[in-house]
């Protein structure tokens, strides 16, 4: 499946349009990893904690999307985005989202590799 944040997808034409597909996950750490999270706080810096759960998280919500965009037919997303808030101050929420397409090669456009 092609991804892309852009609107089009570079030597590929769009032949149909399926619609907007997204990925959700709403995720928390445990009292553990929010305990070491606090502590790092202190000194400042970055939080890997909190980095590691959120890339873990963002990548799950690619893969749901990927999924969505797979069941109605589509063999592209274009236009996807990340979305995120915080949820009852302990939960993050990442959403992926684009558009679903169906996309086949431009005979007119150059190709990867020419």
């Amino acid at each position: 499946m092609i991804i892309a944040t852009a609107p089009f997808i570079a030597g590929h034409r769009v032949v149909e349009t399926k619609g907007q597909v997204f990925g959700l996950v709403v995720r928390s750490r445990g009292l553990g990893g929010n305990l070491m999270a606090g502590l790092r706080s202190i000194a400042g810096g970055e939080i890997h904690e909190y980095t590691s759960l959120l890339e873990d998280t963002r990548r799950q919500a690619i893969d749901r999307m990927v999924q969505n965009a797979a069941m109605v037919g589509a063999n592209a997303v274009i236009s996807m985005r990340f979305d995120s808030s915080e949820l009852a101050g302990t939960m993050s929420e990442i959403v992926a989202y684009g558009t679903a397409v169906v996309v086949e090669a431009d005979a007119g456009a150059a190709q990867p590799g020419e």
